[in-house]
């Protein structure tokens, strides 16, 4: 592997799996307990363990357990939990000051974060760029800059989207459990059409993108085309199973939102910055949306979110019309150039890669080696294993669980994810060394394979 990806292994941490107890442990148990106690059962957990420290592809808990991190906090510490430059940067900005509210008073790291998003995302336009600080907050904010700029009302979003957690991405995201139940009514000028999954065509449709693309402009035209502001689609949808649309199937959204004058809106939240072997997931497509949203992995932790788009979209909103308190903290600024500055020699970029090759090398023989991994499918360092009864498609959320069980009690933090809850998703961080992702690795196809029999 690159340079980069074998720094990780000369971490102050050892970047090694290591049980020194059950997982969880006693201690992380007597603490789950307390937060029982404390914290509301609205907040669910994947992983009962408590975090003393994080570095490379290690979480270290307060039992001493090392735990093979394939979640990155969801896409977010992509650089590594405690990646030694953005540390120093925002120790820096600490000492310096906290915060003053940009819309009070300014500060330059904010203008140059905007620079880097205007000069780095794709599109060959001028390009502004506003900084909020949560992916929701950044979604919200594109339907506001999009109906200010068109005038229009609606919506249209996909099947098996996820774009959030507040009142407006809830009714946005696809998923109602957990996501949506019991919360009620939600926003109107939401329209949902059919997305361009190859292993799962929405109902009724042919497999590919021809089909789907003639339902969404059906979609469009029955709501009235000139009624809609935005089409908001994710370049790899996330929550819905890591699924990669059918091939032309976004660049078919850009010809159907420039015929009918609807902005194209490209949420890289969780498969942009790296994650995917090009700074950005839309790339793959060659398509540039008229606004590109950015967030989780933009400042490596800390929150902070982005909105880019074209000149005279971006500056349609009147002034004071968007921000927020916290939007574009100077300690998220500086974080965020200090990943930036990481991106600069392509080794991140090539290390994305290079994890999707050896994780291909160990799991594709697993869809002929069992009848339950129904598609193993992704880009970089954005993976997922979907399982299903190989005659039927009948998911099998049950082995997702089953499986990413068994690996948390070997050490190797998994998630899952997908609307029928039968996906197990990887999101390894960039800096992970190659001995180690094959032992998480190593474990993961081991897990299938015994969940298989």
């Amino acid at each position: 592997m690159t340079e980069t990806l074998l720094a990780a292994e000369a971490a102050t941490l050892p970047q090694t799996r290591h049980l020194a107890t059950a997982i969880p442990g006693p201690r992380s148990t007597e603490l789950h307990a307390e937060r029982t106690a404390q914290v509301t059962s609205g907040f669910g957990i994947t992983l009962p363990v408590f975090v003393t420290r994080a570095e490379g592809g290690i979480i270290e808990d307060v039992d001493g357990n090392r735990l093979v991190d394939f979640a990155s906090g969801i896409a977010v510490t992509s650089l590594g939990a405690s990646n030694k430059l953005v540390a120093e940067r925002v120790a820096a900005q600490l000492a310096a000051f906290t915060h003053t509210c940009f819309m009070v008073t300014e500060y330059e790291s904010f203008t140059k974060v905007c620079q880097w998003l205007n000069r780095n995302t794709p599109g060959d336009f001028e390009k502004r760029t506003g900084l909020f600080s949560t992916g929701a907050e950044a979604v919200e904010n594109a339907i506001k800059i999009a109906r200010a700029a068109t005038g229009r009302p609606n919506v249209l979003v996909f099947d098996e989207a996820y774009h959030g957690r507040s009142l407006l991405t809830m009714a946005m995201t696809a998923k109602v459990n957990p996501y949506k139940l019991n919360f009620g009514p939600l926003p109107t000028e939401i329209i949902r059409a059919a997305s361009a999954n190859p292993l799962r065509p929405a109902e009724g449709l042919a497999a590919g993108a021809e089909a789907a693309l003639e339902s969404v402009e059906s979609t469009i035209l029955e709501h009235g085309a000139d009624t809609f502001a935005a089409m908001v689609i994710e370049p790899i949808q996330g929550e819905g199973g890591f699924i990669v649309p059918a091939a032309g199937f976004i660049p078919g959204l850009r010809k159907l939102a420039d015929k009918y004058g609807i902005l194209l809106v490209i949420d890289e939240i969780q498969a942009g910055m790296g994650r995917t072997g090009t700074l950005f997931a839309s790339e793959h497509e060659g398509v540039a949306g008229d606004l590109i949203l950015t967030a989780k992995a933009l400042a490596n932790g800390v929150p902070l979110s982005a909105v880019t788009g074209r000149a005279e979209v971006m500056n349609a909103p009147h002034a004071g019309g968007l921000g927020g308190t916290y939007a574009g903290n100077p300690l998220a600024c500086e974080a965020a150039l200090a990943v930036f500055e990481q991106f600069e020699d392509g080794k991140l970029l090539e290390n994305a890669r290079r994890i999707e090759a050896v994780a291909r090398e160990i799991l594709e023989p697993l869809l002929d080696s069992t009848d339950v991994v129904a598609e193993i499918r992704g880009r970089g360092a954005m993976l997922a294993i979907e399982l299903a009864d190989a005659a039927t498609l009948e998911p099998r959320p049950d082995l997702a669980k089953e499986i990413s069980a068994a690996c948390h009690a070997a050490g190797v933090l998994t998630l899952t994810c997908g609307t029928h809850g039968n996906v197990v998703r990887l999101l390894p961080p960039l800096v992970i060394g190659e001995e180690l992702l094959r032992d998480g690795l190593t474990v993961l196809a081991g897990a299938i394979a015994d969940a298989a029999k």
